[in-house]
């Protein structure tokens, strides 16, 4: 791969990293909401024994589960951009 196609490629990837981060950490705050309300509707639940709160709870719990499927898959775009990034550095060097 050419050194122009290299810087070209490096560029895309540090941008691509650059959104995904700031994806995951809004996704990091979200979580921390949907999971202080999945708990506080699992203390009602509890408590209050009746169906519409058991109903609540398993709402806001699947809820925060999908958002944190969701940070696990953004997390695992990182890796294999990070992976990416560090492979064309690699090769960059090399061409020099």
């Amino acid at each position: 791969m050419s050194r122009d196609r290299l810087e070209r490629r490096l560029q895309s990837v540090g941008r691509q990293l650059n959104a995904l981060r700031g994806d995951l950490s809004v996704c990091d705050e979200q979580q921390v909401q949907l999971t202080e309300e999945a708990d506080e509707c699992r203390l009602r639940a509890l408590v209050s024994e009746t169906p519409m709160a058991e109903r609540d709870y398993r709402e806001a719990q699947r809820h925060a589960d999908r958002l944190q499927q969701h940070r696990d898959e953004l997390a695992a775009r990182i890796a294999r951009l990070e992976a990416d990034q560090d492979s064309l550095l690699d090769q960059f060097s090399a061409s020099r």
